[in-house]
């Protein structure tokens, strides 16, 4: 038994810069192309880390689950669906995936939700800028267990020594009465090259159980803390760099909506035919990395 990727979907732009929305409409979309009801839900993981507002309390995988109408039934015997944050920076979506397999392969759920993004507490924009790098963009990875050779391998993660690379906080020193509308984000020169050595070491250990499949019938998807950054982390893995796919990053960076967004992206453009294998990487805040091979149908994406 193994587990993949049932559907996806992306939600950006339009009337609202809430990731609640972007999320809720994501997820809600993920399920239509999946054919899935919400009854067929029994777990939400809601991977983001910029909250509408700074929100703390409730979880806004809560918040997210209503948006999509997802598990909002009370009689005694209507269906129920767990719902929870995990937060780790940019890698907080592959360590959701980690959670939905262990999920998934005890039975204890027909299908996992796992939805990403991001935006400004201030809700006032969604492009990134100097201070905020983070573009507006909320996702959701739909995924089932399957009996077929497909799917997700084990996840590989890394950390690095000394000081984050990245971080962001409240100022609580400056913040006064608008603190739920801000956000500072630290990350130090050559934060990069940071990221991109714990990224190798993840995606080396996950690359070492490809099976015999070869570099040239793997797909290279990454985290883009820089733009420049999925490039070289292929140049380095020896990976072609046609064989590289990005989402979209005229705003900035999706930060934690990337992986799926770049994924979402390459199934609707046909781009997936071909290769064999994904090999998904996210690098970010710690300096923190997690990897991991995902094997595609023989239709290379056709499903989702």
């Amino acid at each position: 038994m193994s587990v993949r990727i049932k559907s996806t979907a992306i939600s950006r732009g339009g009337d609202t810069h809430s990731i609640v929305e972007h999320s809720g409409r994501a997820a809600a979309q993920s399920l239509e192309r999946a054919g899935i009801r919400a009854d067929q839900v029994g777990l939400l993981i809601n991977a983001g880390i910029f909250r509408d507002s700074n929100t703390v309390e409730p979880a806004v995988s809560a918040l997210i689950q209503k948006a999509a109408g997802i598990g909002l039934e009370y009689a005694k015997d209507d269906p129920r669906t767990f719902s929870f944050d995990l937060m780790n920076g940019a890698v907080s979506v592959l360590n959701a995936v980690q959670v939905a397999t262990a999920v998934l392969e005890t039975g204890s759920a027909e299908h996992v939700l796992i939805v990403s993004g991001d935006t400004h507490p201030s809700l006032a924009r969604s492009a990134a800028d100097e201070e905020f790098p983070y573009a507006t963009c909320g996702t959701a990875l739909l995924l089932e267990r399957t009996d077929e050779p497909v799917g997700f391998g084990r996840v590989h993660t890394a950390a690095g020594e000394g000081s984050p690379a990245v971080e962001a906080y409240v100022d609580v020193s400056t913040m006064g009465t608008v603190g739920r509308g801000l956000m500072t984000v630290d990350r130090e020169p050559g934060f990069d090259d940071r990221l991109l050595e714990v990224a190798l070491e993840a995606a080396r250990n996950a690359l070492a159980e490809a099976d015999g499949i070869a570099l040239s019938d793997t797909a290279l998807i990454a985290s883009t803390p820089t733009p420049e950054f999925p490039a070289k982390l292929a140049a380095a893995l020896g990976i072609d760099q046609q064989s590289v796919r990005t989402p979209d990053l005229s705003e900035g960076d999706p930060h934690t909506a990337a992986l799926t967004a770049a994924y979402d992206l390459a199934v609707a453009d046909d781009t997936m035919t071909g290769f064999s294998q994904v090999l998904f990487v996210a690098a970010g805040s710690g300096p923190s990395a997690a990897a991991v091979l995902y094997r595609l149908p023989a239709f290379a994406g056709a499903s989702a």
